[in-house]
């Protein structure tokens, strides 16, 4: 039984709707737990400063994470890995001189953040030092930046396991991670105070490494400690990640500026951001990352061998299937977006203006989900080609668009009153304390759309070809997405006298079945369009996963 077990973890996912799908059901099973562990911290605490403090705590450590550990990324090391899965030396190799600087590095700035927290803290959240928890968020800060060690290792491990296509192994540690936050939650929150909460993610971490080391023991690729370093090697791949280094601390910057920015704003700004961040996450993480992710070994191989038209052909499958599912999502979040945060955030201490003002903040954040889902696959796309200066600048000229629009917008909302009546009443927030919050989502989803459409047409450029392959499905999706979404709108409003919607039941059912009848009007339409992504998406779902063969509309093999 135990042999069996191992073995499950250990099958070899060869298709790329068979990946992705086995990626996004872990995904969407990682962000189910998510939402849990959201609904215990907004039930328990409410919008209050304490979870300010919990959410602003991880950005210096999240900052640090990105900037010390993407030279040992899964989007960085796959092509180098991908070259020699066969020999496990010259792997050994690679792995011993990365996990070496890794280490040496990341100890070093740990120590130096260690010692100046209170300083830098005091640069990006001076109002929340201010408050009666300043000790907690220094003591909160200094705990995660263990974070970054033990995501720096999770994630050299998950390089090693998606270059040998285990992506079972790989999906399953994101599940184990929010197990540890919400541990933390129930367990150690009322042994402890709130620095339990900050042992439950350092848990979680523990969980997201240790799943994935059986695997890397079986290839022999377990990071040790050399002496002798391959600089040459070690320096190709840091210059390559360089750019990539830049480009996502870049988004961390702009997430660390627009949460410092909340925090000057009313109590509880930063965790309506986040919670509201958080829910629009789901479908990034369950399509743009499983579609990305699952493309990014395949392109990298079939790059480097010099077959061009496979890769364009894989691209365009992805963004094609990206588009389909994007739309829906979109369309539901908005119309639906009460129902879901009542749903999910709605009880103890998260009040009604927590709700009203997240949900408003949740439908901003939403339009921006297909640009944030197709920016992972351009990246990859580009990364996988061993271009990463295109996606550099656009990245950085989009998060500069982001900041200067959320000090724009802000100081509109707040000078302006006939903007702020036009807003307020948009999205049915009149009179609650705080909504200026919403200007923070709104600028973000500026960026995501300057960054979307800057990225989609250097990519037409460097790839003659792409765009036009696109649009047929980017209609179909959304003239079907639309007419659902009209009819889940009109079904909210039948049922309004048909449950209690002052009840978790009643809300539920109501969004449930708005909802519900709503995706299928969707699946109605495109398949009187005719709709070929549809048909993919049948037989894929037909098949054993890890067994079918890639379906893919007119490319049968990948």
């Amino acid at each position: 039984m135990v042999k069996r077990i191992l073995g499950f973890f250990e099958k070899e996912i060869e298709g790329l709707h068979e990946a992705a799908y086995l990626l996004a059901i872990f995904a969407f099973s990682s962000q189910i737990l998510a939402l849990v562990r959201d609904r215990l911290l907004a039930g328990t605490f409410g919008a209050s400063e304490i979870i300010d403090v919990y959410y602003a705590s991880f950005r210096i450590p999240d900052l640090l994470y990105v900037v010390v550990t993407s030279f040992i990324s899964a989007s960085v090391l796959i092509p180098y890995l991908s070259k020699h899965v066969n020999n496990s030396e010259k792997v050994q190799k690679i792995i011993k001189s990365l996990f070496t600087l890794f280490l040496i590095l990341l100890i070093v700035v740990s120590i130096v953040i260690l010692i100046f927290t209170e300083n830098l803290l005091q640069l990006f959240v001076p109002e929340i030092l201010k408050g009666e928890f300043a000790s907690e968020i220094v003591l909160f800060t200094r705990i995660l930046l263990l974070s970054p060690l033990l995501l720096g290792v999770s994630q050299l491990f998950g390089s090693i396991v998606q270059a040998y296509r285990k992506f079972f192994v790989y999906a399953i540690s994101p599940l184990l991670y929010n197990v540890g936050i919400i541990l933390g939650i129930v367990l150690f929150y009322p042994i402890f105070g709130p620095v339990g909460l900050i042992y439950g993610v350092v848990l979680g971490l523990v969980f997201h490494v240790l799943i994935q080391l059986p695997t890397v023991a079986k290839h022999k690729a377990l990071p040790v400690l050399t002496t002798k370093i391959d600089w040459k090697l070690a320096k190709e791949i840091i210059l390559t990640s360089l750019p990539r280094t830049l480009a996502l601390a870049s988004s961390q910057i702009t997430l660390l500026v627009l949460i410092s920015l909340a925090s000057t704003l009313a109590v509880g700004s930063i965790a309506i951001f986040n919670f509201a961040y958080n829910l629009q996450s789901v479908p990034l993480a369950i399509i743009g990352v499983s579609y990305s992710l699952a493309a990014f070994p395949t392109l990298s191989r079939l790059f480097a061998s010099g077959e061009n038209d496979k890769f364009l052909a894989n691209l365009i499958v992805s963004a094609k299937h990206i588009i389909f599912w994007s739309f829906p999502v979109i369309v539901m979040f908005i119309v639906l977006r009460a129902q879901i945060v009542r749903t999910i955030l709605g009880s103890g201490s998260f009040d009604w203006n927590d709700t009203r003002l997240t949900a408003a903040a949740f439908a901003m954040f939403a339009v921006s989900v297909i640009c944030q889902n197709l920016i992972l696959l351009f990246l990859r796309g580009y990364y996988s080609a061993g271009e990463t200066r295109k996606p550099l600048l656009i990245n950085l000229f989009s998060t500069l668009v982001t900041v200067i629009s959320a000090f724009v917008l802000v100081n509109l909302f707040n000078t302006n009153y006939t903007f702020q009546i036009f807003i307020e009443e948009l999205f049915r927030i009149s009179g609650i304390a705080g909504s200026v919050i919403i200007m923070l989502p709104m600028a973000f989803s500026i960026g995501m759309f300057v960054n979307t459409i800057l990225l989609w047409f250097s990519f037409e450029k460097s790839f003659k070809g792409f765009s036009k392959s696109l649009w047929c499905t980017l209609v179909h999706s959304l003239f079907a997405s639309l007419i659902g979404g009209y009819v889940s709108y009109g079904l909210l409003q039948l049922l309004d006298d048909v449950f209690d919607l002052d009840t978790l039941v009643g809300i539920f059912s109501q969004g449930f079945i708005a909802g519900i009848l709503g995706l299928a009007a969707w699946v109605l339409v495109l398949k009187l369009l005719g709709n070929n992504e549809l048909e993919d998406v049948w037989k894929t779902m037909h098949a054993k996963i890890w067994k079918a063969k890639p379906v893919v509309s007119g490319q049968r093999e990948l």
